[in-house]
């Protein structure tokens, strides 16, 4: 199982075909047997699907994010080789309500940014995703700046922002409507509900919420005695 592993993760592309049982019975001088057990284990741990009456082939890598650092969409895209982009769906200025003020840490009478955002892999929807922005740390922030860059990027180049934490909340939730229809996937699947509240130094420079696939992510959570 380990040889085919090596040749999934360094000569292999996503949904390309495997060779048959009886190719890899021939050239490994296995039993079909051994072969249909080491099958199994590699669906098992997602580096192969099987499609029935057709065989077996290279399963989408799933986003492994850590828990312990910050970092962006475009980051771990790029990590895994795909390529990133991002849909600016929606751009304007609005009151907050009383929970959005309070994620922003945010005075009466303060106004915010709304973006919602695509993102995508390989031209794949991954994450529908709702940011709310400060307008007064934020002031001279254009559609056409977010349009052009990753979000982050134009925050540190433009605004002078570092990131130094950020703390999120996962929930599993079944997608609605609207959601399903930019990501994809039919309304009722599962997915990921992220709520992320990003600081630069002790101040809140971000609220974002995001929904993204469960087919697509999974998370990875480093524990220490």
């Amino acid at each position: 199982m380990n040889i085919i592993i090596y040749k999934i993760e360094h000569f292999m592309h996503e949904d390309d075909q495997l060779d048959s049982e009886r190719e890899i019975c021939q050239k490994y001088d296995v039993s079909r047997t051994t072969v249909r057990q080491a099958l199994d284990e590699l669906e098992k741990k997602k580096y192969i699907y099987k499609v029935q009456g057709k065989g077996n082939f290279i399963a989408p890598k799933i986003v492994a994010q850590d828990l312990i650092k910050v970092s962006s969409f475009t980051d771990e895209m790029n990590k895994l080789g795909k390529k990133p982009a991002s849909k600016l769906l929606a751009f304007e200025i609005i009151e907050p309500d009383h929970k959005i003020m309070n994620k922003l840490n945010l005075k009466k009478d303060s106004l915010v940014f709304k973006i919602i955002r695509l993102r995508l892999a390989d031209d794949i929807p991954h994450i529908y995703e709702i940011s709310y922005l400060p307008y007064d740390r934020f002031e001279g922030l254009t559609r056409e700046l977010l349009g052009e860059n990753p979000m982050y990027e134009v925050l540190k180049n433009n605004f002078k922002i570092k990131i130094s934490s950020a703390e999120e909340i996962l929930e599993s939730i079944l997608i609605n409507k609207l959601e399903g229809i930019y990501l994809s996937i039919p309304q009722g699947n599962p997915a990921l509900k992220i709520e992320r509240i990003t600081y630069d130094n002790d101040t809140v420079i971000e609220y974002t919420i995001s929904i993204a696939r469960a087919d697509k992510f999974k998370y990875r959570v480093h524990l220490k005695s």
